[in-house]
């Protein structure tokens, strides 16, 4: 969409883009989703006002300028969950403004959030969770394909990691000792440990792989050589779930919530497992005590005489 802002707004728009992708050590999906929601709003604003927009009139945006912009996302069928998203990313536009700029953006800053209920994590039990690694081990003929693919579900499982930082590895990780060091979200580093399992599956995928591994090239490969595309993992596990006739909500996402769920289960230490997330808030760890006590609870209601 081009939006008829002025040039100065559009200078902003790259600053403020430029802040989130540095300062705050945003990766490249964030800064392109920002981007994006921040687009869709000021395209809402430059026909909500019938003119070009320049840096005064978003100045002097008020709530119902807000509420309107609110009303007509919802009435395009967005849900509550993705416009609480969009209206962060404008709060963060606007507070970074207001704070170089001195001016007051209370309008924009104070509109309250839709309301959603926040979705638990789906974990997989510890069964389905080895049992998902062996059907992906199934998924290919190619032996080097095929270890490739335990090796990195494996390793979220394993370890806790994000698809994006196994798919990140490089060869300078080989051989796999007793600890990874993780680059996570933020740019903030990690160290987790390694179990025997995962590090036999490394072990052997870099035994069996035929490209050369360097330290500074991708450890995961695609069947050509280059780097392993993310879309494969989840396309590996979609595949094995349905096999076992696993929920849809097993992903490999879902591989790292089990790995916490577990630990959690077998009483690991809430702080220690925020750690070894790589979560930057304690409250984004907390959301496992929910499924666990969902978990109790339902235990208590089937078991219980009196429940």
């Amino acid at each position: 969409m081009s939006l008829a802002l002025s040039p100065a707004a559009r200078d902003l728009m790259a600053a403020w883009l430029a802040h989130v992708g540095s300062l705050r050590g945003g990766s490249p999906a964030t800064v392109t989703a920002y981007g994006a929601d921040l687009r869709d709003f000021l395209g809402f604003m430059t026909g909500h006002h019938g003119a070009q927009l320049g840096l005064a009139p978003l100045q002097r945006l008020g709530p119902r300028d807000m509420r309107a912009w609110m009303a007509a996302e919802r009435a395009q069928g967005l849900g509550a969950r993705s416009l609480a998203r969009k209206l962060s990313a404008v709060k963060s536009f606007y507070r970074w403004w207001a704070e170089r700029d001195g001016f007051d953006a209370t309008a924009v800053l104070s509109t309250r959030s839709p309301k959603f209920q926040r979705k638990l994590p789906r974990p997989l039990s510890a069964t389905a969770a080895k049992e998902l690694i062996d059907t992906v081990e199934a998924q290919d003929g190619r032996d080097w394909v095929s270890a490739r693919d335990v090796a990195i579900v494996t390793l979220l499982y394993g370890c806790g990691l994000r698809r994006s930082e196994a798919i990140g590895l490089t060869g300078a990780v080989l051989p796999l000792g007793e600890a990874l060091r993780i680059l996570g979200k933020g740019n903030k580093e990690r160290d987790v440990p390694v179990i025997p399992a995962a590090r036999r599956a490394v072990t052997r995928y870099a035994a069996l792989c035929p490209h050369d591994l360097r330290p500074d090239a991708p450890l995961f490969r695609g069947i050509r050589g280059g780097a392993l595309n993310p879309r494969h993992v989840a396309k590996v596990v979609e595949a094995a779930r349905m096999q076992l006739g696993l929920p849809a909500t097993a992903t490999p996402h879902a591989m790292r919530h089990s790995f916490a769920t577990h630990l959690l289960d077998a009483g690991g230490d809430l702080r220690a497992i925020q750690e070894l997330l790589g979560h930057a808030s304690l409250s984004t760890t907390q959301a496992y005590t929910a499924v666990d006590t969902a978990r109790l609870l339902e235990v208590y209601r089937n078991a219980h005489p009196k429940a």
